[in-house]
């Protein structure tokens, strides 16, 4: 990174980072409170607060959103006049998924490879840290150009909307002139990267009931309607011979037309074991940020150990559907509840409920805002030239925000490059990346300031 005092302070703040991010991940965050209790957010709530009170942030509040959770607000003003600017990332973490998957525990931030491990690192707790780098490398080297506001969502992997609704009911509270969302990642590390698109999802639960109670397999089975058998067949519909995503009404043709995503280098990314094919058709950038894309993310039946000859009698299953920008998640919320009761055969009985929307976004590359950014990055990372990427993943207070406030130039960074893992087991952040995107961002503020 090319020396400059911005980024020497940085430099010199990294050990502290990675002390705060080693206090915050500690917080088992997960905004399922069924599974997780509700005193961890509270906690990781607390720290952000103070976090903001301690770098002179003024009407710092936990703000009690409609889904049950907390999100954190502060608000730092800059010199008379000046710009205002939103900085956005969330608290709380994915579930760890299997513990034994982790070669280190999953709320411990641990130090391998040159990289931090653990849940949240990089998705989203980093990217809490970065701002915090930022704003203190720059009241290190003559003061916050722009008003600051900075919010932190406590339930954005739950999909549950509560930020989103606390916004539309309080639409005052985020205004600003330019928006940057924290929670993107660079295409790879290295590669400095605005997210320019996100698919919106949607999350809908499934049960087939055909029996009043299971029945034994030997006695019955060959003419009564087996749930779980139902479900997988329900399930299989919704997808083509290639793997591509098959939802009646949905259209699955749109192109990407941004930066390519080699496919060599996509399967060393996601793992794929030797011979297994990809699925769908076109680019791979085609599929990941153009194209929806259906994942059953669990099934409720009898595990394998302990299973009887049983007839089941209901089985039931989790759906995520992501869809590209341009297609209303509403919408497609309902061609999938309609897809799901047309193809479930025999007759039998189907319910289906969503429990989770969020609405697709693209965003406008022509502004200012992201001219200020490319210079900054170009000398975070050396002169290389900022990129334009899409993210498969969701935002959904992206779209909220772009309503409340259609003036605001809304960008995209943060800490979830491909080596992050995030969502994954052994989920990790590049102290590299951290570095140099603190630094990218500080000095994207005093652009934005003097643009």
């Amino acid at each position: 990174m090319s020396s400059n005092p911005v980024a020497e302070t940085v430099a010199s703040l990294m050990p502290r980072a990675k002390a705060e991010l080693t206090e915050l991940v500690a917080f088992k965050s997960v905004a399922d409170f069924d599974q997780f209790p509700r005193s961890e957010s509270e906690g990781a709530a607390n720290w952000v607060a103070d976090a903001l009170r301690a770098e002179g942030f003024q009407d710092v509040a936990l703000l009690d959103t409609p889904d049950g959770t907390q999100s954190v607000y502060g608000f730092l003003p800059g010199p008379e006049g000046a710009k205002t600017v939103l900085l956005y990332a969330h608290y709380d973490v994915q579930p760890p998924l299997d513990a034994a998957g982790w070669v280190t525990p999953p709320f411990v931030l641990t130090e391998r490879n040159g990289r931090w491990y653990g849940r949240g690192s990089a998705d989203c707790k980093g990217g809490l840290i970065m701002h915090l780098l930022a704003l203190r490398a720059l009241k290190a080297n003559g003061g916050v150009p722009v008003s600051v506001k900075v919010i932190a969502e406590g339930s954005e992997e739950q999909g549950t909307g509560g930020l989103e609704r606390y916004a539309e009911q309080h639409p005052q509270l985020l205004t600003a002139d330019t928006i940057v969302i924290g929670d993107a990642g660079n295409f790879r590390v290295g590669v400095p990267t605005v997210t320019t698109a996100l698919r919106g999802m949607t999350l809908v639960r499934v049960r087939v009931d055909t029996l009043e109670g299971n029945l034994h397999s030997g006695q019955f089975g060959g003419a009564a309607p087996d749930a779980l058998g139902a479900l997988i067949r329900v399930l299989d519909s919704l997808r083509a011979e290639d793997g591509s995503t098959t939802v009646d009404g949905l259209t699955s043709a749109e192109q990407w037309d941004g930066l390519q995503y080699d496919e060599a280098q996509f399967r060393k990314d996601a793992k794929v074991l030797d011979e297994v094919e990809l699925i769908g058709s076109g680019t791979v950038a085609d599929r990941i940020w153009a194209r929806p894309a259906v994942t059953v993310l669990g099934i409720d039946c009898p595990p394998v150990i302990g299973a009887t000859p049983s007839v089941q009698a209901g089985a039931r299953a989790l759906i995520s559907l992501r869809v590209p920008p341009g297609v209303d998640a509403a919408e497609a919320t309902k061609l999938l509840q309609a897809h799901l009761e047309a193809h479930t055969p025999w007759g039998a009985r189907v319910q289906t409920e969503q429990i989770g929307q969020g609405q697709a976004f693209r965003a406008d590359t022509t502004s200012p805002a992201y001219a200020a950014m490319a210079e900054a990055m170009s000398i975070a990372y050396d002169g290389a030239e900022m990129q334009y990427a899409g993210q498969g993943g969701s935002i959904p207070l992206c779209n909220t925000l772009a309503s409340l406030y259609p003036q605001a130039e809304i960008l995209l960074i943060g800490l979830s490059e491909p080596e992050a893992q995030i969502h994954a087991v052994n989920e990790s952040v590049s102290p590299e990346e951290l570095e140099r995107l603190a630094v990218a961002e500080a000095l994207f503020l005093r652009n934005y300031a003097a643009s």
